[in-house]
């Protein structure tokens, strides 16, 4: 007879069941992608789930297969994704492929020509697209001529997406006034709203067969022709009124002239070392790299060694048997910890400000903290220093009581001076338990965006390189690469990111040999 477990049988069902939903659920874009190499990943990872948990054995599986998949998901896929993208030029104009590249500078070159069929546009959002897609609701009402009507111009409701012209349904669109005002699927946009998104509108483009739709404004839109078109016979872009031409150039991506001119628009191509080899070589790059790495180690150790100092001092000072009120002040010790960390960054950030901060009322100073290279960085270690010494507090405290009292007595016996015994039995313990803690934090204040984004934001600046700051970390300046307002250059930002996977992994391993030996000397 089976012993049978109705809840447990029944929750193995559930959680099955949502996870071949959300397969299922997956599948979808990545047949319409035709990625089907992450299809075939996905079909064999949803296959995995469920012969692991329908079978009765493999108990081990069961409880490894989670963490594993997990660990592929959101360290794994995304440290080989990062890597890959350091061999591209992957950016703003080289985010998609050559063909993308030809219909953006097509779209892009639209003019509005006489005879172009005029619409009264209407501005709406896609219930059905992912975040919402703008789209362009259509209606023209006059048919002057066969371009207009071959363009849409027969009085129908057209929607105009990133894919083109496509008419709609009567009976799902309620036209007034020539306009259209309610359609089925889609949630439109009033004046005060469409103004928000301006900007966005006039860039929109709807691909046609001669040309493209463009926005007029809020209300109205225009189908007009591209004056530079794509010649395949020369592999190059073409200028219909002067007759410029832009031929491709496949190992940089984008479409170069004679004179050396580049259109905007590019596509994604693999540069092999080149985002590696221009942190070196490049001038303008490697000199701010290696001041920022120079400041951005020394961030880290006195970060590391100023909050270890502060935070053992503490423990020591509470660490004797005869002192009242440990507890009230361990508590109060440890309130920085308890905060939340972004909030008290910006904190501090006022706290440091020239003209109405605490600091300088307090001390009667009209120091500009931030406006110069060495007081703003000495501001972030002081802010690093309250932030980061409970917890050096709380594990000091952890590792100090687990030494045994028998040595520290044993040592008075012999004559040691409470310095003596500090430096010869309790500080190398002390190192030997916490070595991997310290190291951790070092790779944590190594990547410490928050500490400088939310106080300084990288800043001070110099006036010929707004680009990298005094207090700018690798990852500040990283994620200034690849989200900048200059334009966003994500394979050369990856590239950098993957230095600085290379320095830390570097600095942990040497750290971790030497607290083994450490390990092997008072073991």
């Amino acid at each position: 007879m089976t012993n049978m477990h109705p809840r447990g049988t029944l929750v193995k069902i559930v959680v099955l069941g949502l996870a071949l939903a959300l397969a299922v659920y997956a599948a979808f874009p990545l047949v319409d992608q035709h990625a089907w190499g992450w299809l075939t990943v996905l079909v064999v990872v949803t296959g995995l789930i469920f012969a692991v948990y329908l079978s009765p054995r493999l108990i081990p599986a069961k409880y490894l297969v989670p963490g594993v998949l997990f660990l592929l998901a959101f360290q794994i896929v995304p440290v080989l994704y990062t890597a890959s993208t350091a061999f591209s030029n992957f950016g703003d104009g080289h985010r998609g492929s050559k063909q993308d590249a030809v219909v953006a500078v097509q779209s892009a070159s639209v003019q509005q020509v006489p005879g172009s069929a005029s619409y009264e546009l209407s501005v709406a959002l896609d219930e059905g697209a992912d975040e919402g897609g703008m789209v362009f609701l259509l209606v023209d009402s006059e048919a002057d001529s066969e371009a207009d009507s071959e363009a849409g111009g027969d009085g129908k409701a057209y929607v105009g997406t990133r894919d083109g012209l496509r008419q709609l349904d009567a009976d799902k669109v309620t036209v007034t006034g020539g306009r259209i005002t309610a359609a089925a699927g889609y949630t439109l946009l009033n004046l005060a709203e469409a103004s928000l998104r301006n900007d966005e509108i006039l860039a929109f483009t709807v691909p046609t067969a001669d040309g493209a739709v463009r926005a007029s404004g809020l209300s109205k839109a225009y189908n007009g022709q591209a004056t530079r078109f794509y010649d395949q016979s020369c592999d190059c872009i073409t200028d219909r009124v002067s007759g410029k031409q832009w031929t491709a150039d496949e190992e940089v991506g984008s479409f170069v002239a004679a004179d050396g001119e580049r259109l905007a628009q590019g596509w994604k191509v693999s540069v092999g070392l080149t985002n590696f080899t221009r942190v070196l070589t490049d001038p303008r790059i490697s000199g701010p790299f290696l001041k920022t790495l120079a400041w951005n180690l020394g961030f880290a150790v006195a970060s590391v060694l100023a909050t270890f100092a502060l935070g053992l001092a503490c423990a020591l000072a509470l660490h004797a048997d005869r002192l009242r009120g440990r507890t009230l002040y361990r508590v109060l010790l440890v309130l920085p910890y308890a905060m939340p960390s972004f909030a008290m960054l910006l904190v501090w950030r006022d706290l440091f400000n020239q003209e109405f901060g605490l600091i300088n009322r307090f001390f009667g100073m009209h120091v500009d903290w931030f406006g110069a290279p060495w007081t703003a960085r000495a501001a972030v270690i002081l802010v690093q220093l309250w932030m980061g010494y409970p917890y050096m507090f709380l594990v000091a405290t952890g590792a100090l009581q687990a030494i045994p009292k028998e040595m520290g007595e044993a040592a008075s016996v012999d004559g040691a001076t409470p310095v003596q015994r500090f430096r010869r039995i309790t500080l190398p313990l002390l190192l030997v338990a916490l070595s991997p803690l310290l190291i951790s934090s070092f790779a944590f204040n190594f990547n410490n965006f928050n500490a400088i984004y939310l106080t300084t934001e990288g800043a001070p600046f110099p006036a010929d390189n707004s680009s990298v700051g005094a207090t700018d970390l690798l990852i500040t300046y990283t994620y200034r690469l690849a989200f900048g307002g200059s334009g966003a250059q994500f394979g050369f930002a990856a590239a950098i990111s993957c230095y600085i996977f290379a320095i830390v992994a570097v600095i942990s391993v040497i750290g971790f040999r030497r607290s083994r030996r450490q390990e092997e000397v008072y073991a």
